[in-house]
């Protein structure tokens, strides 16, 4: 007969044995962490106070333009600026990027020497190259080479508006940077999966679109997202060929009032709305494409 001293401890016994451990373990304060949260909080709202009771920022003036029309128009213009850029650029990303994975050493070259001649130079020297594209362009001709046949005649200055010429800049670099994401999806994907497809009876290009590309967007989605972000703040540079978008408006209507930092306050603001609003609808993209 076994003595009560001996007797194996029952499960009640052990889990009043593991309930006391666990009351024993203290957590690991962390002091620094609290500090520097505090600290940062406490910077938040100093920058925010000596903003707000700054005497030389007129509020009222930033409240009057907030939605005034001619801001709400270059609004408009610049998210018509950015859905083109992105649209078309990413069809030419694409394009770009299956070139990149050819086999063609010419085709591969070719959008080799694209990506990195319309990544290295910068945005802002290439809308003013754009801009002053009819200085030494002055008509489009569409014809027979070397005959005297034409089908189609144009004056460049009747086509470059300042609006076309702000979204071909904007496309040819948003396209070059698109392609390196577009690309790095592609490569992501298994190679097995073409091999799949193959066995499949699947040519190239139903490979590519209904195997390939919906597993490469998983990958694609988040830097795509943020290069949409870019392209809606590099519109600002079109200012620099009046390109009517909203930081234009916003120089054009300070140079009336002569309120230079209230109108570039209002014009931060809708920048910063606008980009809280794509970064919401970005996470519930993510989010859906993570299911499928």
């Amino acid at each position: 007969m076994t003595s009560p001293e001996l007797a194996p401890p029952s499960d009640q016994t052990e889990r009043r044995r593991e309930t006391a451990d666990e009351e024993i373990v203290v957590p690991l304060r962390h002091y620094g962490r609290t500090t520097l949260a505090v600290f940062a909080v406490l910077l938040l709202l100093g920058i925010g106070y000596g903003l707000s009771t700054n005497p030389y920022i007129a509020w009222d003036v930033v409240g009057q333009y907030f939605v005034n029309g001619s801001i709400l128009r270059g609004l408009g213009v610049t998210l018509q600026m950015t859905v083109l850029a992105m649209a078309i650029g990413l069809v030419l990303a694409t394009v770009l990027a299956i070139m990149r994975l050819s086999e063609s050493r010419v085709l591969n070259a070719i959008a080799s020497a694209y990506v990195f001649f319309f990544r290295g130079i910068p945005m802002i020297v290439l809308l003013i190259f754009v801009g002053n594209l009819g200085l030494f362009v002055k008509e489009i001709v569409i014809g027979i080479p070397f005959t005297d046949i034409v089908f189609y005649q144009v004056s460049m200055q009747k086509v470059l508006t300042p609006f076309i010429a702000s979204v071909i800049g904007l496309v040819l670099v948003a396209s070059a940077y698109m392609s390196e994401i577009v690309r790095g999806g592609l490569l992501a994907v298994n190679r097995g999966q073409y091999q799949a497809s193959k066995a499949l009876g699947l040519n190239g290009g139903q490979t590519l679109r209904f195997v390939v590309l919906p597993q490469a967007l998983r990958v694609i989605i988040p830097p795509l997202g943020n290069e949409l972000v870019n392209t809606l703040k590099a519109t600002a540079l079109v200012s620099v060929i009046a390109g009517g978008d909203l930081l234009t408006i916003a120089q054009s209507i300070s140079g009336v009032n002569y309120k230079v930092i209230e109108m570039l306050i209002v014009a931060s603001i809708w920048y910063l709305l606008v980009i809280a609003l794509w970064s919401i609808a970005q996470y519930f993209i993510e989010r859906k494409t993570a299911e499928r």
